[in-house]
């Protein structure tokens, strides 16, 4: 993969994200409390059982540590007053830098406001900010004092890979100014066909800026209709392990896999592909860290 740009990586909380396959892992980022999930019990309140999502927390620890895949949570919530509970409880249980997602600006405004008060700056990336984004949400992430926000590359005028560096482009130009120094960005999967395009896009953005880039690639399982279906149960696993090992090898630096739940599929998957792209990087004189997939999962 030849990529123009200086390639630039973040440090978020002790993880790295960012940099040049084959050499930098890629960072996998699960997400806990999403809507119906079976640990939370009212989702406006954010009643959870507590012992549950600590399992499931370590879960995704445990897998990281297994493969040398680093991992950031991704925490959602449905209100704000839910999204700081959860924040608060994450906090505590891991050390992981914590993805901080609600439905509604307001509601992502009002937990960022607490995670600032509560310390938790250096360990938020603001989930996420789109082309058209209010300038209430951009000062409210100044504010904050957060650096790290995913800049999301949604462009429903224009599909295709260009049309998402373009949305990137006017995003970057929008956080100008606003203390946003690690943004992430991410080439937006709705459905199957999109994932394509976002896939194109990726190598696209890291050529074109340097910055880490990646997707969320559950996105295509999630909306794909037809697969338990007429697939049946059983094909759901390999389309989670295809769908990211396939973002991983086409150049992604951070991967949004879906439910936590999922990470006993998707931490395998990625570092075979991450070991895979490690070797011919280390005959061409890459140096390759110990933790790295390459050396861990064998």
């Amino acid at each position: 993969m030849r990529l123009e740009a200086e390639q630039r990586v973040f440090e978020i909380a002790g993880v790295r994200v960012g940099g040049i396959p084959g050499r930098d892992p890629t960072v996998l980022i699960g997400t806990i409390f999403y809507r119906k999930q079976r640990i939370v019990e009212d989702d406006r309140r954010g009643v959870f059982n507590e012992e549950k999502a600590e399992e499931l927390i370590k879960l995704q620890e445990e897998f990281s540590d297994k493969t040398g895949n680093p991992s950031i949570l991704d925490v959602e919530g449905a209100t704000s007053e839910a999204l700081i509970r959860y924040l608060e409880f994450a906090a505590d249980i891991t050390d992981e830098p914590l993805l901080l997602g609600g439905p509604t600006p307001e509601v992502r405004i009002e937990a960022l406001r607490w995670a600032g008060e509560a310390g938790l700056t250096d360990r938020i990336v603001y989930n996420s900010l789109l082309p058209g984004c209010g300038k209430d949400e951009l000062e409210a992430v100044r504010e904050a004092g957060v650096e790290g926000a995913i800049l999301l590359a949604y462009n429903v005028s224009s599909l295709t890979s260009a049309g998402r560096i373009k949305a990137l482009q006017e995003l970057l130009e929008a956080v100008e100014g606003y203390g946003i120094r690690k943004p992430l960005l991410d080439t937006f999967v709705m459905d199957i066909p999109s994932l394509g395009a976002a896939l194109q896009a990726i190598p696209e953005a890291k050529s074109r800026w340097g910055l880490p880039a990646g997707c969320g690639p559950h996105n295509a399982i999630g909306l794909w209709r037809g697969l338990r279906r007429k697939m049946g149960i059983k094909a759901r696993r390999p389309a989670v392990a295809a769908v990211n090992a396939v973002s991983a090898a086409l150049g992604a630096d951070f991967l949004l896999y879906g439910p936590i739940e999922e990470a006993p599929i998707v931490f395998p998957a990625v570092a075979m592909v991450d070991a895979a792209y490690a070797f011919p990087a280390m005959r061409r004189g890459v140096r390759i860290g110990r933790e790295h997939p390459l050396f861990k999962i064998s």
